[in-house]
């Protein structure tokens, strides 16, 4: 019966439109011309990628959470922006098509279906109109569109910061035609001091595209010759492996599309503080951006000019940055990332003379050291190479000259060191950092201290903390006895003077590598001319499609040969690889980019074009996103956004960090009013299960396991030992929400993921506990519906008069209020409570209910159960469709409650309970408290007649200690 009004009222909302939201213009805006309501909430539920396995019943939880949320929102007057799109690019169908020859198209389309069946038996109220995919070729067009925005596009760091904006210092995006109006005019210099005019066509073109926020570079990148790709941090496991496939990454340079995210770290860190987001969120980002304050500290090579007591003129310098410039008297060697360009250029021919055996790692050259280091460093992930504790390099076979010390200090590359931070280079401090000290001791370099240590700290340990510098002076800098900040000035002040350095603020922020050597992604609207220039396709060439390709995969590469060139699939597309075009300078002919985009360019804008997914004009119209995204003008420093994004903590970083890239990019670009893409985050847990394995370690059937009261686990009536984890089908635990459906119905499903917990925990599945949520539904059908007759129940002959109905009254309004701030807050499992006792209540008084009960209690119900609460609105005599409300308002007279019950412990253990007047104060509370039969026993067993202390806490308890 569940199944079939489920599908009734599915059927209905979809054919009547029910969770269709206006927006103010375009295909959506009413039809008759009505204003949209000016109440408004936008709900978004983070993007999935629609996997050929479908949902298990751990996906929806979010799903189902926000539309808890949504629909009571609709029930007090919003409109209400809610749907569900997919994230359908990637990797993981490209690998299945190279698989099994479907091509990736197909299998796409197979997985959306399926998971659109999946999600509607839910009944999720979604606003299907607006639903959209990353592979659709219109959400492909406006997702190159804003990539060639940000191609024409450059960060202008001394502009003022866009209109309606709240930045708190200068910089933004800029077009790129202003700065080569400010060349061609004059009124900006190049830095060699060159006329602008003097330059060719090519150098020209070099200098933008060395200033656009979409820019080509040499990279270090994470390199799967076993995939032919290039993949992401996410993408290798800590092993230094493909996540699919388990091949070999090597680190390595390559010429790569960038993304100029690091221009705007101030922004992305400064605005942390105007979003609703979870604290261990912020932090997370704060900690990713990394944004510290030091100097730059140049160190010539020994013998070169400006270096202590040489000749030699290469003139090499490596160029460190450090926070703790104050300690530079204490660096004793310094070490470069293996990827550093330089490595190559001071890497010497042969060892010199009586070096260190530790330090050569057994070979006979510094050259064949180096090669073989960089080579065994290039397969280890990054964070392999920070977390090992075994430090591990080799002697570059160079010195260079400290400058504070005049004294020639080693330079070694070593995996610890990333290109990522910094410039990719370190001055070793071992006295003052725990991983120098612990590549010193591996190698036996010198270790100095610069800052006083407490007495008796251990001399073969780094100190980290705070006290006067100590080492640290020569003939025209004195530190000693100074703190550290003034000790840092006055050393950034003598670098800066003497031409060894700068102060600089510096980030962990890296530029966003945005090329991938796939085929299944977003193509780049970009194509060269004869002189490698790149240039934008126009808007009226977009969308660039796909070339249909028989074989998608890429070049059959070795995978254990880091060496290897990446050959994209789309060089296949012989025919496609090269356009004749015209692009302002008559028909010329020009080759298309071979790379495409990651998967994260469709993820970072898809709430934009949920607002408008029907306009071929304009990726959204600017009403529309003003009106769902915009500013709220009585929120001091609201930067706009949608109102509420619900997703898992695992994208509390890259996801969030380049979605709110591209959403100020955008702003500053005057392409949408809102600042931040999302004003308020709220992160669920996770449901997980457990996973039982028998004697030979294989796992059975976790849903044919059965438990007895001593909490031994059998299958078959063998024993079997139980495990907790994630649930999947390695670990024979997978529920899927068809077979929930099926079994219970939707609505007894929503109702126990809802119920299992507060939203934001994570917590495990146990299906045998959905009962508990299958009865409550069971007592509020019987309450409105004969079980033997099936006929809705007379519920305007019920009793509305006398004791009964008075202390149901009040009880029925203060679950309102009480449902109703439980809504809000998204406290669901706390409102079910609440609702279960109204029940319960009506239930033990006869079964008999008021419709001034009955109603309330359907319609408080309705966010969580939708379908079953529809047929009983439907059963009370109601035609229209509970899903724009009413909600039921409390009576604020029947919330004050004369009595309150307070229970009494005793050490700690409740003994009584007494029901004193609300408005009794302490005194009073403690007098009844002490008076009540129970406690005086309970006090003369202690041997006492008056207790020690009394503490009341008011309106919760009275503790007594004897």
């Amino acid at each position: 019966m569940a199944n079939q009004i489920e599908r009734y009222w599915r059927d209905y909302w979809r054919s009547n439109g029910t969770f269709h939201a206006p927006n103010p213009v375009g295909d959506l805006a009413p039809s008759d011309g009505a204003p949209v309501p000016s109440d408004k909430c936008y709900v978004l539920d983070m993007f999935p990628y629609p996997s050929g396995a479908g949902l298990h019943v751990g996906h929806p939880l979010g799903y189902i959470g926000t539309d808890v949320w949504a629909r009571y929102l609709r029930m007090t007057g919003h409109n209400v922006l809610h749907t569900l799109g997919f994230d359908s690019f990637g990797l993981p169908a490209e690998q299945y098509a190279i698989r099994t020859g479907t091509h990736p198209a197909v299998t796409t389309a197979q997985n959306i279906k399926r998971y659109r069946d999946q999600l509607e038996l839910l009944g999720l109220g979604h606003d299907e109109r607006r639903s959209v995919a990353t592979t659709d070729p219109e959400f492909v067009r406006w997702t190159q569109w804003i990539f060639t925005q940000l191609f024409e596009a450059w960060f202008d760091p001394d502009a003022d910061p866009a209109p309606g904006g709240g930045q708190r210092g200068k910089g933004r995006a800029r077009p790129i035609a202003d700065l080569v109006g400010e060349f061609e005019s004059g009124s900006r210099q190049l830095a060699d001091g060159r006329a602008w005019t003097d330059l060719s066509r090519t150098e020209q073109a070099e200098i933008i595209d060395g200033h656009r926020l979409a820019y080509i570079a040499e990279a270090p990148v994470n390199w799967a010759p076993g995939l032919g790709t290039v993949l992401s941090n996410e993408e290798v496991t800590a092993d230094g492996r493909s996540e699919i496939g388990n091949f070999p990454v090597f680190r390595r340079n390559m010429r790569q599309w960038m993304m100029r995210i690091t221009a705007y770290g101030d922004r992305l860190l400064d605005d942390l503080d105007r979003l609703d987001w979870p604290e261990s969120v912020k932090s997370m980002q704060r900690n990713w951006i990394g944004r510290s304050t030091g100097a730059t500290v140049r160190f010539g090579q020994a013998g070169s000019p400006g270096a202590a007591g040489g000749t030699d003129a290469t003139g090499a310098e490596i160029e460190v940055y450090t926070t703790r410039p104050d300690t530079l008297f204490g660096a004793t060697y310094l070490v470069l990332a293996p990827e550093h360009p330089l490595v190559q250029q001071l890497t010497a021919d042969a060892w010199p003379d009586g070096v260190d055996p530790r330090w050569t790692g057994g070979a006979d050259t510094p050259r064949q050291a180096v090669a073989d280091y960089r080579l065994a460093a290039s397969r280890k992930s990054d964070l392999d190479r920070q977390e090992n504790k075994d430090k591990t390099g080799v002697f570059t076979g160079a010195y260079f000259v400290n400058p504070a010390t005049g004294k020639q200090i080693p330079v070694f590359i070593a995996d610890y060191v990333l290109m990522g931070y910094g410039t990719g280079a370190i001055m070793a401090v071992p006295a003052e950092d725990t991983r120098d000290i612990e590549f010193a001791q591996a190698f036996g370099l010198p270790v100095i201290p610069t800052v006083q240590r407490p007495d008796g700290f251990p001399d073969d340990a780094a100190y980290t903390g705070s006290g006067p510098m100590i080492n640290s002076a020569n003939d025209e800098i004195d530190l000693n006895g100074k703190p550290a900040e003034q000790a840092k000035a006055e050393m950034i002040e003598w670098l800066q003077r003497k031409g060894f350095g700068a102060p600089r603020t510096q980030y962990k922020l890296r530029d966003w590598l945005f090329s991938r050597q796939r085929y299944w992604g977003e193509p780049f609207p970009i194509v060269y001319d004869a002189d490698g220039i790149a240039h934008a396709l126009p808007d009226d060439q977009l969308p660039l499609t796909l070339p249909e390709l028989d074989d998608y995969s890429p070049a059959k590469l070795d995978p254990n040969d880091p060496n290897t060139e990446p050959v994209p699939p789309l060089g296949k597309a012989t025919e496609w690889t090269t356009a004749t075009l015209d692009l302002g300078d008559g028909e010329q002919t020009y080759t298309r980019e071979l790379n495409v985009m990651p998967q994260w360019a469709g993820s970072c804008w898809y709430e934009l074009r949920y607002l408008d997914p029907t306009n071929s004009k304009q990726f959204v119209a600017p009403e529309n996103e003003r009106y769902w995204m915009g500013k709220n003008a009585d929120v001091a420093g609201d930067p706009g956004g949608v109102d509420l994004y619900v997703g898992g903590v695992e994208h509390a970083v890259l996801h969030l960090l380049y979605a709110r890239f591209w959403h100020k990019a955008l702003f500053d670009l005057g392409h949408v009013s809102s600042e931040e893409p999302f004003r308020r985050l709220f992160n669920q847990g996770y449901i997980q299960a457990y996973a039982y394995t028998d004697e030979r370690g294989v796992y059975v059937p976790a849903e044919e396991v059965i438990e007895d009261p001593a909490n031994v686990f059998t299958y078959q009536g063998k024993p079997v030992e139980r495990e907790y984890g994630k649930m999947g089908k390695s670990l024979n635990n997978v529920v899927t929400p068809d077979d929930m459906c099926a079994r219970y119905g939707a609505d007894v499903f929503r109702l126990y993921e809802m119920n299992m917990g507060p939203l934001a925990d994570s917590r495990p599945w146990q299906t045998r506990d959905v009962v508990g949520s299958q009865r409550y539904l069971q007592r509020l059908w019987r309450l409105i519906v004969d079980e033997n007759t099936g006929e809705t129940r007379d519920v305007d002959a019920a009793a509305t008069e006398g004791p009964d109905a008075e202390e149901t009254r009040a009880l029925l309004h203060r679950t309102i209020d009480g449902v109703r701030s439980d809504y809000q807050q998204m406290s669901y499992n706390t409102a079910v409570a609440k609702l279960i006792v109204l029940t319960n209540h009506v239930t033990k008084g006869g079964g008999v209910i008021s419709r001034e009960v009955a109603e309330p209690l359907v319609l408080m119900t309705a966010p969580l159960a939708p379908h079953i609460a529809e047929e009983l609105w439907k059963r009370l005599g109601h035609n229209a469709s509970l899903a724009h409300g009413p909600f039921p308002q409390a009576d604020p007279a029947l919330l004050v409650q004369e009595s309150v019950e307070y229970p009494i412990q005793v050490k700690g253990k409740v003994r009584s309970r007494i029901s004193v007047p609300a408005d009794a104060d302490p005194a009073a509370i403690e007098a009844a408290a002490l008076a009540d039969p129970k406690i005086v026993e309970a006090l003369a067993a202690q041997g006492v007649s008056t207790p020690k202390k009394v503490v009341v806490v008011p309106g919760r308890m009275v503790s007594i200690v004897p």
